[in-house]
């Protein structure tokens, strides 16, 4: 059993002695304490430690016996909140410091809002296009086009987590690392969704077709709507960045060009918004179906 790591007060005495306040023992935070630290290679485009800040995205990387944490920082409510959700103890392998407010607000980005919590961490592992494919069972795919903004890319992770989707797809050389910007915006997708990075991302829809997805394009010029060209089989959903768009060579992998419903008022939708309704498009679709 880990030896508890409470905020040391009297409220949390039972805590400390490894036991809940109906006298049952309490499971750790982490389901498998040895993989607490180590790295495993760069792993998703980042190198060395990221460090993750505000309560769901440390949270889900906690409790993610994937994701390897090396230390852990937070104000003595911040944690004591954490543990008593989970009625769990944390590992007695993973470093603590208590701090307050202020001091955490000096390990994170200026005014990045950490919530009382901020953890160091390695990056997680990564997954390759065939394992993606293989666990994906017909599941939706989302392909980005150099989309490089990290919030934009964590608003689509938490989408894709809301929607089951399979995978997350972007180009090794054209999508944000790992961040705690990108985590925070992605409120614990992080951890929940399969990030693939590809060196070519014409061949990766090359072997998305191969496994029986409809390759669908979302661009304003495109001159299908969107709910005619979604199929009734597997879906791969492709989005570019805002301004440039998907670069002709991806465009040319895709079944179809197609685009959202939006009035003549506005050009254009952000692109975790577009994908967002895309999502919740298809979704409905497999419902009715």
């Amino acid at each position: 059993m880990a030896p508890p790591r409470r905020p040391n007060d009297d409220r949390t005495r039972t805590a400390r002695e490894g036991v809940n306040d109906a006298g049952r023992v309490k499971s750790s935070l982490r389901g498998r304490e040895g993989r607490m630290h180590g790295g495993r290679g760069s792993g998703r485009g980042s190198t060395g430690a990221v460090r993750l800040w505000g309560r769901h995205a440390v949270e889900a990387a906690l409790t993610n016996p994937e994701r390897v944490a090396k230390k852990l920082w937070g104000t003595r409510e911040a944690i004591a909140a954490l543990l008593n959700d989970h009625d769990a103890d944390l590992p007695a392998s993973l470093p603590v410091d208590y701090a307050q407010a202020a001091d955490l607000g000096r390990l994170v980005a200026r005014d990045a809002p950490h919530q009382g919590l901020v953890l160091d961490c390695a990056p997680l592992e990564d997954i390759t296009l065939d394992e993606a494919l293989e666990a994906a069972g017909g599941r939706t795919l989302i392909v980005l086009d150099q989309v490089t903004d990290p919030h934009n890319v964590g608003a689509i992770l938490r989408s894709c987590a809301a929607f089951d989707v399979a995978a997350l797809i972007t180009q090794d050389r054209h999508a944000p690392p790992e961040s705690g910007t990108l985590a925070k915006s992605a409120s614990g997708a992080l951890e929940m969704v399969p990030w693939v990075r590809v060196v070519n991302l014409a061949r990766a829809l090359e072997l998305i077709a191969q496994a029986g997805y409809w390759r669908i394009a979302l661009d304003g010029a495109g001159k299908t709507s969107f709910a005619t060209a979604l199929p009734a089989g597997p879906v791969a959903l492709v989005l570019g960045a805002e301004g440039d768009g998907i670069r002709q060579n991806v465009l040319h992998h895709c079944d179809a060009v197609a685009r959202l419903p939006i009035s003549g008022a506005i050009e254009s939708l952000n692109v975790s918004t577009a994908a967002a309704i895309a999502l919740y498009a298809a979704a409905i679709r497999e419902t009715a179906g």
